[in-house]
């Protein structure tokens, strides 16, 4: 018997970023059909997020208030990602070599190249992911049968709102404080993940 695929919830609005277009209510019976490739995707999704965090750490040390939260970012990316290993190990599951991300990738393809706009648009491409994955997430969190798994998924989702707001918090610092601009180039970005994710389409994956 098929089950019947959960009413969306909205995102918090707590933070900044507001998707332009909403997961295909496809996705979800996708992802709950293949959750053990999704629980590996999953886990490559954490240790990026974890590696991004010391990447900019490293490049942006002089940005205010970035090092400390990076250091922090990347130490809860990471205890993420030990939790979803133990799920994997539970499941018989490995994580295997990471096939790479092509929503991840298209985005980072619209990143400008000078060295002020890199480092705001970094910064905001990490922030639309952290708002796509906040949504994502929170359907898992709907979705799943397992109670320990909607908590787990509910938890996680709950942070990756904290972060997109992080990001787009860092981005105006990072813009000498211009809110206006940042939240105009935010935008343009917004429409381009929207094309991003039309073009790869659907997928047993977090993005």
């Amino acid at each position: 018997m098929s089950r019947p695929t959960p009413e969306r919830r909205p995102l918090s609005g707590e933070g900044p970023v507001i998707l332009r277009v909403p997961t295909d209510p496809r996705w979800l019976p996708l992802a709950l059909e293949r959750f053990d490739e999704v629980l590996v995707d999953h886990a490559h999704c954490e240790k990026k997020a974890a590696a991004n965090a010391l990447s900019l750490l490293q490049v942006y040390p002089d940005l205010p208030g970035l090092p400390a939260q990076m250091a922090r970012l990347a130490r809860e990316e990471s205890a993420h990602l030990a939790r979803v290993l133990d799920l994997m190990a539970a499941r018989g599951l490995t994580l295997g070599r990471d096939a790479g991300d092509p929503y991840a990738q298209g985005l980072q393809k619209f990143v400008r190249t000078s060295a002020d706009g890199r480092r705001v648009d970094r910064l905001l491409v990490a922030a639309v992911i952290e708002a796509r994955s906040c949504e994502r997430l929170s359907l898992l969190a709907e979705g799943l049968e397992d109670p320990m798994l909607r908590r787990f998924y509910g938890e996680l989702a709950q942070s990756e709102d904290g972060h997109q707001s992080l990001f787009f918090r860092l981005a105006v610092t990072a813009a000498g404080g211009d809110e206006a601009t940042v939240r105009t180039r935010l935008d343009e970005l917004l429409v381009l993940e929207a094309e991003v994710l039309s073009r790869i389409g659907l997928r047993a994956a977090i993005h």
